[in-house]
């Protein structure tokens, strides 16, 4: 009873996270120049938008992109074969598990009428996945932690995440061992599909179970007799093999079970498998709860993206959609760090310490200006610091797996912060190329006035008496 009312709770904050931050693309906007509209019409906008890429040939560069570089992930195998295997070991791994493991009841067994999750190959399917997900972390890791300069910095919530789904992979794999070896998951299952055996054939079927999948009996312990295990086998093949593969085929499991054999009987006393069962349920809820709240929900996201980016023009699109695509393009950010690593500026950072500088940092504190949020002084100045060293290469778009259009974020961001009052008097000429280009005839003079003024009178600009004559050559600098 208390496993399911933690199903749906966990369920409950994973539908309320997950709307929360999907209402929040048509709630928030980075872009200063968007008109005001609310989320209705936004909402309404996309919609439109949606309905007429479908009804038009784009439908099929939309499935294209969905396909090969949203779920296969070819743009980012062309890029980097490591971080494509990384990923699809992560990904792969983790959905298999979710669709054939955790929702077997509700896809597996509808899909194979005949499904048992302890026989072949549900078995080894649920290993080999488990296995993915471990080997896809351990390289993640290696490449966050080892991997060449300039690294993103791992926040607190990639370390929880690692950890919940450390947890949720080994737990796993040692509930497994633990119940090869665990003589009480035995005798519940005899219970189940041999009930109606007689003492010696029950004896016999146990024996067998000993010798060949790996039972710690308290009682029945070999060697035994040929005739014995021949009579087991055949009480085996009645009951049990429809139901039950062999355990060496969920290998990982298997392994750890012969390692830990020794200590299963006083384990399965201390009723060992039901414990590690509910540290493996509680991190699998705490993970299906705390998706929204992560950089897991980009699962969802970057397929999502880089859809969008394939079919979306920029030039005729409502601008309420190019506002909702940027947020959503926020939410498709995994902080894999490609594009740090792509910068041609990042390297800087070893001499200016300003994190800001690096692009993987620069998204979390744009998602907070994006939400309202108030940053401190310091960093909003370290912000607008890092977006004007930007070079503009677009080398960090090309380099984006989630097809993040990162130059024309950067462009929306440099404009938000000069509006709030934050110029840098030493970034005045590249601030005025930005706004030259960005915002061509329909620059507002009378806005671009104050913030010049401002740090030309705060770094004691001798032009600045100049300037308040006439503001219009002092453009140019």
């Amino acid at each position: 009873m208390i496993e399911t009312v933690l199903l749906y709770l966990a369920l409950a904050v994973f539908v309320a996270g997950s709307f929360y931050r999907i209402s929040a693309w048509f709630r928030h906007d980075i872009r200063p120049d968007t008109p005001p509209t609310s989320p209705g019409a936004r909402l309404g906008a996309a919609l439109k938008g949606i309905a007429a890429t479908v009804f038009s040939p784009k439908l099929f560069t939309l499935i294209r992109a969905f396909v090969m570089d949203g779920l296969l992930q070819v743009r980012l195998l062309k890029r980097s074969p490591y971080r494509w295997v990384m990923h699809i070991c992560i990904y792969g791994g983790f959905m298999i598990l979710l669709l054939f493991h955790a929702l077997d009841s509700l896809i597996t067994a509808k899909l194979f009428s005949n499904y048992q999750s302890t026989a072949n190959p549900w078995v080894f399917i649920r290993d080999f996945a488990g296995l993915l997900v471990i080997v896809g972390v351990v390289m993640a890791v290696r490449r966050r932690f080892f991997g060449p300069a300039p690294r993103p910095l791992s926040a607190k919530a990639d370390t929880v995440l690692i950890a919940i789904l450390a947890v949720i992979m080994l737990s796993g794999i040692v509930l497994k061992a633990s119940k090869i070896t665990s003589h009480t998951s035995y005798l519940d299952m005899v219970d189940v599909y041999a009930a109606t055996f007689d003492e010696e054939e029950l004896n016999a079927l146990e024996a067998f179970w000993v010798d060949q999948y790996s039972v710690v009996s308290p009682d029945v312990t070999g060697p035994f007799a040929p005739e014995t295990l021949e009579a087991g086998e055949m009480l085996h093949e009645m009951a049990c093999a429809e139901c039950h593969a062999k355990p060496n085929w969920a290998f990982t499991s298997f392994a750890v079970a012969k390692a830990g054999k020794r200590y299963a009987l006083k384990l399965d006393q201390m009723n060992f498998p039901g414990l590690i069962w509910w540290v493996h349920y509680l991190a699998c809820m705490l993970g299906l709860a705390y998706v929204p709240f992560s950089k897991m929900f980009h699962f969802f996201t970057t397929p999502l993206s880089l859809a969008t980016n394939a079919v979306f023009d920029k030039g005729s699109a409502a601008p309420a959609n190019l506002a909702t695509k940027q947020m959503m393009e926020l939410d498709a950010c995994m902080h894999c760090g490609a594009c740090t690593l792509a910068c041609s500026v990042g390297v800087t950072v070893a001499a200016v310490p300003n994190t800001f500088i690096l692009p993987s940092e620069k998204i979390p504190a744009i998602r907070e200006l994006a939400a309202g949020k108030t940053l401190s002084p310091d960093r909003l100045r370290l912000l607008q610091q890092g977006l004007h060293l930007c070079t503009s290469c677009n080398r960090c778009t090309e380099a984006c797996p989630a097809g993040i259009q990162l130059t024309d974020l950067w462009a929306a961001v440099k404009e938000t912060v000069l509006r709030k009052g934050v110029p840098e008097f030493l970034l005045l000429s590249p601030l005025s190329v930005h706004r030259g280009v960005t915002a061509g005839p329909a620059l507002d003079t009378d806005g671009y006035r104050e913030p010049l003024a401002t740090a030309m009178g705060a770094a004691g600009g001798g032009r600045l008496a100049e300037f308040r004559r006439d503001p219009q050559p002092c453009l140019l600098y």
